[in-house]
């Protein structure tokens, strides 16, 4: 076996405490194995070894051929996923930004809200969409993301709920990101429809885009999609092939945390307003939590998902950035991180897992990324810090150093 790549003296390397797919709650979660003076080698895109440096460079030799990185002074991690993202639209919503500074609050008293991206991206050309997405996906990639969940729903209609579908197909094969696509038909109500004549639209949309998405995300909330609307458009995407992910009980607690539960979805995101009973119910059903801390944060909200009743139910926990351009304007998710160890109390640990093999996990792909363990895809990042509890604390500057993606170096090196 040839060595391709080999990282040695790490000051610190650190990966989730899993030895499954499954998602890590309870002391596992945040408790990743630590290991000082760490190495990583690296064999046809994969890892083949991690441990201290000595006895990774016992088991792996180097050759002439493979490529040394010293990280000596250096944190290494598995490559970030984001699980979260909303990140093909055009213009943007800065107005809003400025309005809510002033006291706005709703799209009537600000651009229009979603209507507005969605009338831009309408406007939008598909390579003009190609060029703004790849852009955000390539800032992603330099804050250690290496895999993204990416949702359609600025489109709202067939045509460019099928366009940005197409961009995110064509990016999956022109840039490093590993990109899992979502289709959002139901994310808001275009100009003209009500919710329950949107809601017949995407039943009618769910064939034609079926073959370009992985999941199927519904807004189910305060002014949104109905319990029973969610509730069809899941089942007909389910039997499409269709994994569902739901918008849950962030602006009121309407009971998407439960329905969540019963569809066997593989994640409730947002939940600032979920019930102790919904969140029982993802404990049981294993429904990963997705935590997006910035949007509270951009919106000023005063609140917060209960992370620590979570904890106590058993509820799993991933964590992401929400990118989008009127209630997360991020692509950071180290900055996430700070927020989450701020605002949810979460430690930098649980931030580590929640980041990586959560993440992973709330997209069906644990058993490929998340964790630095023999046999995993190696996406890898060397952080300009010499722990883990260093990244977090060290806000608002970017301090990844290296990107690895499927064992090549796709950032610094």
């Amino acid at each position: 076996m040839t060595i391709d790549l080999l990282i040695i003296h790490a000051a610190e390397l650190v990966t989730p405490s899993a030895d499954s797919p499954r998602p890590l709650v309870g002391e596992a979660f945040g408790h990743p194995h630590r290991i000082a003076d760490g190495a990583v080698a690296v064999s046809g895109g994969h890892i083949v070894a991690v441990g201290p440096t000595d006895a990774v460079m016992q088991a792996c030799p180097p050759t002439a051929e493979t490529v040394v990185l010293e990280a000596s002074g250096r944190l290494v991690t598995p490559g970030l996923v984001d699980s979260h993202t909303h990140a093909a639209f055009a213009g943007d919503r800065s107005r809003d930004f400025v309005a809510r500074i002033h006291g706005a609050r709703g799209d009537k008293q600000m651009s229009g809200g979603i209507n507005t991206t969605v009338a831009a991206t309408r406007a939008a050309g598909f390579d003009e969409l190609v060029t703004l997405t790849g852009e955000r996906l390539a800032r992603m990639l330099a804050h250690g993301t290496t895999t993204a969940e990416v949702k359609s729903g600025y489109g709202l209609d067939l045509a460019n709920e099928r366009k940005i579908l197409q961009v995110y197909a064509y990016l999956a094969a022109h840039q490093p990101l590993t990109l899992l696509p979502t289709f959002l038909g139901a994310h808001a109500v275009p100009p003209g429809f009500t919710l329950e004549t949107q809601t017949e639209a995407v039943l009618a949309m769910l064939p034609e885009v079926a073959p370009l998405a992985r999941f199927v995300d519904v807004f189910c909330d305060e002014g949104y999609f109905t319990l029973d609307q969610t509730r069809r458009i899941l089942q007909a995407a389910q039997a499409l092939g269709l994994r569902a992910r739901i918008h849950a009980d962030e602006l009121g607690d309407v009971g998407a945390a439960a329905l969540a539960a019963e569809m066997g979805a593989l994640s409730a995101d947002h939940l600032l307003c979920v019930s102790d009973a919904g969140m029982q119910a993802m404990a049981a059903a294993g429904v990963v939590a997705i935590i997006l801390p910035g949007t509270p944060f951009y919106l000023n909200l005063g609140r917060v998902a209960p992370v620590g009743r979570m904890r106590e139910l058993g509820v799993p926990i991933a964590l992401s950035t929400d990118f989008n351009p009127g209630s997360s304007f991020s692509e950071s998710l180290p900055l996430m991180m700070t927020l989450a160890c701020l605002h949810n109390h979460m430690t930098p640990g649980e931030c580590l897992t929640a980041t990586t093999h959560n993440a992973a996990a709330s997209l069906g792909i644990a058993d490929q990324v998340g964790r630095l363990a023999p046999g995993m895809q190696a996406d890898i990042v060397i952080w300009d810090a010499p722990s883990l509890d260093y990244l977090p604390s060290h806000f608002g500057v970017n301090l990844v150093e290296t990107v690895i993606k499927s064992g090549r170096i796709v950032v610094g090196g």
